[in-house]
């Protein structure tokens, strides 16, 4: 498993703002490109968000279901990218010192992915979950300026 945390400069409500949000989807996960669709239920589990991904004209369309959702705490995903397969991301959220603290969990779960062995794949999703958080982190710091 892939583990990542940052600090924000932000509420817990302002980073489930943003999650709460599938239209921002592609805003801040790395690989996804567009959105095709949010189911109305969304972020609530059972819920898809159906959105792209890959790079132009490389591109795939798939999903993302939300297995959990408590707000200001924790949301889990199954976050789909065939060919390469599913994964399980767990995002928890904790008030800290001024701010926030945001952890993303990546758990590859089915697919090519997973045969991928974890001393190679760990590095790799780090990579791009530290972006992930990167970009979730200016959507939400921002969001949290405007209030």
């Amino acid at each position: 498993m892939a583990t990542n945390t940052r600090h924000l400069n932000c509420r817990p409500a302002d980073v489930f703002a943003i999650l709460a949000d599938g239209w921002l989807y592609p805003s801040w996960v790395v690989g996804a490109t567009r959105m095709r669709e949010v189911d109305a239920e969304w972020p609530h589990p059972q819920a898809e968000l159906h959105h792209s991904v890959g790079v132009w004209p490389f591109v795939l369309d798939d999903t993302t279901r939300s297995v959990e959702w408590v707000p200001m705490g924790r949301a889990v995903m199954i976050a789909r990218g065939w060919p390469f397969g599913e994964a399980e991301v767990t995002i928890r959220v904790r008030t800290e010192d001024g701010g926030c603290v945001v952890r993303i969990d990546e758990e590859p779960l089915s697919g090519p992915a997973r045969l991928i062995p974890r001393f190679l794949a760990t590095p790799l999703l780090r990579v791009r979950n530290t972006e992930t958080l990167r970009r979730l982190a200016y959507l939400a710091e921002g969001r949290h300026r405007l209030s």
